[in-house]
């Protein structure tokens, strides 16, 4: 995750506000290797059918499912490991029952902190003062387009994108802190930085963008992913929109971490500037490196956006088994650079920082999971030796 608006402009919302002040001189210390923020699926269920999602989730729970009890077990563990933050999702966690003996469980024992993703059509104002009174430290809501018509195609269900923006609304007027989550796409990219616009006048305090990744159902619209020219464009674009609702709407990128090598090249006046937002952008985390993503089923993946292999299994194994040096498939992924192969990302002197994008991406373009990221835009070598750094 690339904080852009903390890189740019020093001043995050909801970021600073789960995690405490951090910047270029003072990365963030909110999450660890082996103390991961987790992002739960707790079903395959949901009421939409979007085009990309990445668990390939449908319209009711699916056989396999954690049990309530092992739900609650694997809550108590959490706590007991002091984990930071947990994000539920799905499907879409409200329609899972369980979903609220969990969140009543953690926010008994004081941790970790919780979240809620959500595609927001169930967001009633009962719901989102449920939320508020079990102290959610923010709720995410997912919505692709200013265009009614076009979000409700990407998610499946006409009337979509008004029922989403009903439930930020809600969940606003409860004194819920909301960020809008946009998945940019080939056909958004260019409207995509306005989506800043639209949050700020719903008076939600972040948007967190999400490159299209190759995973789930999106491997069926690989046409659909932006071109690396449409991605940097649309990097600089958002860049303005940070420094435009400084300390209003934060805005971050996900599965796009080149693109914070590119802003830090940017804004760097100094290779010791430079250096400091290296060592912020690291500090974030990634894919198995400071998270990990719990599947319904209770096996565990590097995170949400790795489907291709898993790191341990719930229904055999504790969570403190999992997040262990001695776990050799989470291992693989804290070192996944260690791995890169592909031309470009092997020999890139950011690969440490960066872990090489997205491998899901990078598997659909050269049929390689550690080939090259074929969204990447920047020159590596050049920058590094812009900074001293070759």
């Amino acid at each position: 995750m690339i904080p852009v608006s903390v890189m740019v402009t020093g001043r995050g919302t909801v970021s600073t506000k789960i995690k405490g002040h951090y910047s270029k001189g003072s990365p963030s210390r909110f999450s660890e290797e082996l103390r991961p923020v987790v992002f739960w699926n707790v079903t395959y269920a949901c009421n939409l059918r979007c085009e990309h999602c990445y668990i390939d989730a449908g319209p009711g729970p699916r056989e396999g499912e954690l049990s309530r009890g092992r739900l609650l077990e694997v809550a108590e563990e959490m706590a007991e490991l002091g984990l930071p933050l947990v994000i539920f999702s799905g499907g879409e966690p409200l329609l899972k029952p369980e979903f609220w003996d969990i969140a009543k469980l953690l926010a008994e024992r004081g941790r970790p902190k919780m979240a809620l993703s959500s595609n927001g059509t169930l967001i009633t104002r009962s719901v989102a003062r449920k939320l508020k009174e079990l102290n959610f430290s923010y709720v995410g809501v997912s919505l692709d387009s200013l265009r009614p018509e076009a979000h409700d195609k990407f998610r499946g269900v006409q009337g979509a994108f008004d029922m989403t923006v009903k439930g930020i609304r809600n969940a606003v007027a409860e004194g819920v802190d909301v960020g809008i989550r946009t998945t940019v796409t080939r056909w958004n990219y260019l409207e995509a930085p306005n989506m800043v616009d639209l949050a700020a006048s719903l008076g939600a305090s972040r948007v967190s963008y999400y490159l299209l990744d190759s995973v789930g159902r999106a491997r069926n619209i690989i046409s659909e992913l932006p071109t690396p020219s449409q991605v940097k464009e649309f990097v600089d674009r958002v860049v303005g929109k940070a420094r435009e609702y400084s300390g209003r709407v934060e805005i971050e990128l996900v599965r796009s971490n080149f693109a914070g090598i590119y802003i830090a090249d940017a804004l760097s006046k100094s290779g010791e500037e430079f250096q400091e937002y290296l060592h912020m952008i690291s500090a974030q985390g990634d894919c198995g490196r400071k998270t990990i993503s719990i599947y319904p089923d209770g096996t565990v993946r590097p995170c949400q956006f790795i489907d291709q292999y898993v790191i341990g299994d719930l229904r055999r194994q504790s969570l403190r088994e999992i997040l262990s040096y001695n776990n050799p498939e989470l291992v693989k992924f804290i070192r996944l650079y260690e791995n890169l192969r592909g031309p470009k990302c092997s020999s890139c002197p950011f690969k440490l920082i960066c872990g090489g994008g997205s491998r899901g991406r990078a598997e659909a373009a050269t049929g390689d999971f550690w080939g090259d990221d074929p969204l990447c835009f920047i020159n590596p070598k050049e920058v590094a030796s812009r900074w001293g750094l070759a």
